[in-house]
């Protein structure tokens, strides 16, 4: 007896539990489709003869059977309708009532203050929610980030979860390149899930892996947001197991090429079902060559999504140019931030040094600042971020990488520092102002060492940006503190 319950112990089965086959994963049930036109399209399996003969592009690690099945969370009650969510039709303008989407879901969105889609969540939920496959261009601050959430959740309450699953299985995996933008995707995917019972985990490196672990093994994972070094790291213990996913999406795609990251979604994407059996969103600020061939290799017969920079760049945000000196540019940054008493500044520069000191000279001067760079870790990112949004921290001075997930409400200016050489960047810095329609500011220091980077900007957002002479005020010395 003592040999049988060891055996039975070993292959995840309980006294009484009848075998399952877990070998062979179960694939997500194909919905009832009342609506052809906006339900996901169940995938054909591939012919046996084409699976036969299908390259064996990775070995899947081994899966933990140890771990025991549990019963599915139940939904909450959500007593909600649609008459307390009433939108009157606009011209112009795409409401997500025009999409017939679940109830809860459009609770949640209600309670967001969304009554119209932005012009990117109009266009891909068009294709998305009929299941085909998306590639976007769009910078951030367009609301690109609730269009891929709310396609994943609908595919998922539309088609119910296997009944043999396994702890660490996800349904939806989006990869992000930075931990601030992978924990802020997974915020909006909580407060966009509230109301159906999904679940949704984030996976991130510089946070502790045994807590992360320890959330895995608590509950189903439905929608889990990661960045590619910290989700290998389960993949190969075997802890997650992409072989469930139904729908997956690569953010900020030119951004991960840039980091070198793209060898590492490569070994994740291998892990997942093939291409044509699964919905794969891609999204970019920039159509590169290198996007675009990524795109073929991973998505099939995407619809392409385009959203021009200029409509954020120039509509939302004022920006100015100040010629000044290197040796000018901390008493110009000193003195507006100072003499305007701004509350809510975020400052650019391209490098981690300088970022580091900058904030300690703002720090020694009296102004409270943080830094946000690689170099910071997780933990005191998060502690950081929140004092920002507090209000206790008045500048946060940070690097294009560690800035780029960033999003805070009522950010009143943008300086850069030094101008991005990366035109791209340049838009993306003064995304962080001007966000959801209001009006922002962006201030940029050009300098001998970085005004060649100000055609390439004009070029990309579609318009002249006056270069002007800051008044002396702004240049005198900055006070010293005893």
């Amino acid at each position: 007896m003592t040999v049988l319950k060891a055996l039975k112990k070993m292959f995840g089965k309980a006294e009484g539990e009848q075998p399952s086959p877990v070998s062979q994963p179960a694939t997500p049930i194909a919905p009832p489709t009342p609506d052809a036109s906006r339900t996901a399209p169940a995938v054909p399996p591939r012919p046996a003869a084409e699976a036969a003969n299908a390259p064996v592009e990775a070995s899947t690690p081994p899966r933990n059977q140890d771990k025991p099945r549990r019963p599915r969370a139940s939904k909450p009650v959500d007593t909600w309708t649609l008459d307390d969510f009433k939108v009157e039709p606009a011209e112009g303008k795409t409401r997500f009532h025009d999409f017939k989407l679940a109830p809860s879901l459009m609770h949640a969105i209600h309670d967001l203050g969304f009554p119209y889609c932005t012009p990117i969540q109009a266009q891909v939920l068009g294709h998305t929610l009929k299941g085909q496959d998306a590639i976007g261009r769009a910078q951030t601050g367009t609301g690109k980030t609730a269009a891929f959430l709310i396609s994943i959740i609908s595919q998922l309450l539309q088609t119910p979860p296997p009944r043999e699953r396994y702890m660490g299985e996800p349904r939806a995996l989006i990869i992000a390149p930075t931990r601030e933008l992978v924990v802020q995707i997974a915020k909006d995917a909580a407060d966009l899930t509230k109301y159906t019972g999904l679940n949704v985990m984030q996976f991130v490196g510089g946070m502790d892996f045994d807590k992360q672990l320890k959330l895995l093994e608590s509950r189903y994972c439905d929608i889990l947001v990661a960045t590619p070094g910290r989700l290998l790291d389960f993949n190969q213990r075997g802890e997650v197991h992409l072989d469930m996913v139904e729908v997956m999406v690569l953010d900020e795609a030119d951004r991960m090429l840039d980091m070198g990251f793209i060898p590492q979604v490569r070994q994740i994407i291998r892990q997942t079902p093939p291409k044509s059996e699964r919905q794969t969103l891609l999204f970019s600020a920039t159509f590169t060559e290198d996007v675009m061939n990524l795109a073929k290799q991973w998505t099939t017969d995407p619809a392409i999504v385009e959203i021009e920079p200029e409509n954020v760049a120039s509509e939302t945000v004022e920006q100015h140019v100040y010629a000044v000196a290197g040796s000018d540019k901390y008493k110009l940054l000193y003195n507006l931030i100072a003499q305007n008493d701004w509350t809510r500044v975020m400052v650019f520069a391209n490098r981690k040094d300088e970022v580091r000191r900058i904030e300690e000279k703002l720090t020694r001067d009296g102004i409270s600042a943080a830094q946000m760079s690689g170099d910071v870790p997780q933990h005191k990112r998060i502690k950081v971020l929140e004092g920002f949004r507090e209000g206790q921290i008045r500048v946060l001075v940070a690097t294009d990488v560690a800035g780029r997930g960033i999003h805070v409400d009522a950010i009143s200016h943008v300086i850069n520092f030094t101008l991005p050489e990366d035109p791209d960047d340049y838009v993306h810095r003064i995304g962080r102002t001007g966000r959801a329609g209001t009006s922002g500011t962006s201030i940029s220091f050009a300098g001998e060492d970085d005004a060649y980077a100000l055609p390439g900007i004009e070029a990309l957002v579609g318009r002249k940006i006056a270069c002007e002479m800051p008044p002396d005020s702004l240049l005198k010395p900055v006070p010293r503190k005893h």
